[in-house]
Protein backbone atom coordinates (compact mmCIF):
# COMPACT_ATOMS: atom_id res chain seq x y z
CA UNK A 1 0.00 0.00 0.00
CA UNK A 2 1.28 3.57 -1.00
CA UNK A 3 0.10 6.80 0.60
CA UNK A 4 -1.69 7.54 -2.00
CA UNK A 5 -3.52 4.99 -2.23
CA UNK A 6 -6.91 4.03 -0.03
CA UNK A 7 -6.44 0.81 2.01
CA UNK A 8 -7.78 -2.50 0.71
CA UNK A 9 -10.34 -4.73 2.82
CA UNK A 10 -7.29 -7.45 2.64
CA UNK A 11 -5.09 -4.61 4.39
CA UNK A 12 -8.08 -3.17 6.81
CA UNK A 13 -8.48 -7.04 8.25
CA UNK A 14 -4.38 -7.29 8.89
CA UNK A 15 -3.09 -8.63 5.44
CA UNK A 16 -0.84 -11.67 4.77
CA UNK A 17 -0.87 -12.28 8.61
CA UNK A 18 -4.16 -12.52 8.98
CA UNK A 19 -4.98 -14.64 6.14
CA UNK A 20 -1.56 -17.16 7.07
CA UNK A 21 -3.29 -17.67 10.53
CA UNK A 22 -6.78 -17.66 9.22
CA UNK A 23 -6.33 -20.67 7.03
CA UNK A 24 -3.97 -22.39 8.71
CA UNK A 25 -6.13 -22.44 12.01
CA UNK A 26 -8.67 -24.20 9.70
CA UNK A 27 -6.88 -26.93 8.27
CA UNK A 28 -5.87 -27.91 11.74
CA UNK A 29 -9.10 -28.47 12.16
CA UNK A 30 -9.73 -30.31 9.25
CA UNK A 31 -7.11 -32.21 9.98
CA UNK A 32 -8.38 -33.72 12.66
CA UNK A 33 -12.37 -34.04 11.32
CA UNK A 34 -11.95 -37.27 9.01
CA UNK A 35 -15.02 -36.35 6.89
CA UNK A 36 -13.82 -33.35 5.60
CA UNK A 37 -9.95 -34.55 5.64
CA UNK A 38 -11.49 -36.76 3.14
CA UNK A 39 -12.72 -34.40 0.64
CA UNK A 40 -8.64 -33.92 0.41
CA UNK A 41 -6.78 -36.07 -2.19
CA UNK A 42 -3.11 -34.95 -1.00
CA UNK A 43 -1.33 -36.71 1.68
CA UNK A 44 -0.64 -33.30 3.09
CA UNK A 45 -2.83 -30.33 3.65
CA UNK A 46 0.00 -27.95 2.68
CA UNK A 47 -0.98 -27.26 -0.86
CA UNK A 48 -4.43 -26.78 0.10
CA UNK A 49 -4.06 -24.10 2.20
CA UNK A 50 -1.42 -21.99 -0.12
CA UNK A 51 -4.17 -22.48 -2.46
CA UNK A 52 -6.93 -20.98 0.09
CA UNK A 53 -5.03 -18.83 1.55
CA UNK A 54 -3.65 -17.36 -1.95
CA UNK A 55 -7.64 -16.78 -3.03
CA UNK A 56 -8.76 -15.33 0.21
CA UNK A 57 -5.93 -12.94 -0.01
CA UNK A 58 -6.54 -11.69 -3.51
CA UNK A 59 -10.56 -12.41 -3.03
CA UNK A 60 -9.91 -9.83 -0.46
CA UNK A 61 -7.70 -6.90 -2.45
CA UNK A 62 -4.23 -8.58 -1.26
CA UNK A 63 -1.83 -10.04 -4.50
CA UNK A 64 -3.13 -11.59 -6.97
CA UNK A 65 -0.77 -14.70 -7.23
CA UNK A 66 -4.08 -16.81 -7.06
CA UNK A 67 -4.62 -15.92 -10.05
CA UNK A 68 -1.45 -15.54 -11.62
CA UNK A 69 -0.53 -19.64 -10.75
CA UNK A 70 -4.20 -20.81 -11.37
CA UNK A 71 -6.29 -18.64 -13.09
CA UNK A 72 -9.74 -17.33 -12.89
CA UNK A 73 -10.76 -18.69 -8.95
CA UNK A 74 -14.13 -20.44 -10.36
CA UNK A 75 -14.81 -21.46 -6.79
CA UNK A 76 -17.65 -23.58 -7.93
CA UNK A 77 -16.66 -25.59 -10.53
CA UNK A 78 -13.55 -26.70 -8.92
CA UNK A 79 -15.66 -28.10 -6.10
CA UNK A 80 -17.68 -29.68 -8.53
CA UNK A 81 -16.31 -32.86 -8.39
CA UNK A 82 -17.12 -33.08 -4.72
CA UNK A 83 -20.57 -34.02 -3.26
CA UNK A 84 -21.09 -30.92 -1.00
CA UNK A 85 -23.71 -31.66 1.24
CA UNK A 86 -25.49 -29.54 3.91
CA UNK A 87 -23.94 -31.63 6.92
CA UNK A 88 -20.15 -30.99 4.95
CA UNK A 89 -20.78 -27.10 4.72
CA UNK A 90 -21.45 -27.01 7.86
CA UNK A 91 -18.49 -29.26 9.46
CA UNK A 92 -16.69 -26.33 6.59
CA UNK A 93 -17.94 -23.41 8.53
CA UNK A 94 -17.00 -25.18 11.78
CA UNK A 95 -13.87 -25.10 11.47
CA UNK A 96 -13.56 -21.85 9.49
CA UNK A 97 -15.45 -19.81 12.52
CA UNK A 98 -13.53 -21.33 14.95
CA UNK A 99 -10.22 -20.00 13.10
CA UNK A 100 -11.98 -16.47 12.99
CA UNK A 101 -12.12 -16.54 16.28
CA UNK A 102 -8.64 -17.21 16.54
CA UNK A 103 -8.13 -13.49 15.02
CA UNK A 104 -7.74 -10.66 16.58
CA UNK A 105 -10.28 -8.66 14.62
CA UNK A 106 -12.54 -5.54 15.72
CA UNK A 107 -16.06 -6.57 15.73
CA UNK A 108 -16.93 -5.13 12.72
CA UNK A 109 -14.18 -7.10 10.48
CA UNK A 110 -15.62 -10.33 12.17
CA UNK A 111 -18.85 -10.10 11.21
CA UNK A 112 -17.63 -9.12 7.88
CA UNK A 113 -15.35 -11.65 7.43
CA UNK A 114 -17.95 -14.21 9.09
CA UNK A 115 -20.83 -12.67 6.52
CA UNK A 116 -18.11 -13.43 3.45
CA UNK A 117 -17.34 -16.94 4.82
CA UNK A 118 -21.08 -18.16 5.27
CA UNK A 119 -22.29 -16.64 2.16
CA UNK A 120 -19.09 -18.52 0.41
CA UNK A 121 -20.17 -22.15 1.99
CA UNK A 122 -24.04 -21.98 1.38
CA UNK A 123 -23.17 -21.66 -2.49
CA UNK A 124 -20.83 -24.88 -2.36
CA UNK A 125 -23.34 -27.29 -1.21
CA UNK A 126 -24.32 -28.89 -4.57
CA UNK A 127 -25.57 -32.30 -3.11
CA UNK A 128 -28.15 -33.98 -0.75
CA UNK A 129 -26.99 -35.73 2.35
CA UNK A 130 -25.89 -39.04 0.66
CA UNK A 131 -25.74 -37.74 -2.70
CA UNK A 132 -22.87 -37.73 -5.45
CA UNK A 133 -21.24 -35.48 -6.66
CA UNK A 134 -23.05 -33.65 -9.99
CA UNK A 135 -19.77 -34.54 -11.90
CA UNK A 136 -17.48 -37.86 -12.05
CA UNK A 137 -13.96 -37.20 -12.99
CA UNK A 138 -10.53 -37.21 -11.50
CA UNK A 139 -11.14 -35.32 -8.50
CA UNK A 140 -7.70 -33.99 -7.46
CA UNK A 141 -6.91 -32.26 -11.16
CA UNK A 142 -9.34 -29.66 -10.33
CA UNK A 143 -8.61 -28.09 -6.74
CA UNK A 144 -4.82 -28.21 -8.03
Amino acid sequence: MTDNTAPTPYDRLGGHETFAKLVHEFYRGVAGDPELRAMYPEEDLGPAEERLRMFLEQYWGGPTTYSEQRGHPRLRMRHMPFAVTPSQRDRWLHHMLGAVDTLDLDAAATHTLVDYLTRAAHSMVNAPEGGSAPHDGPVGDYLR
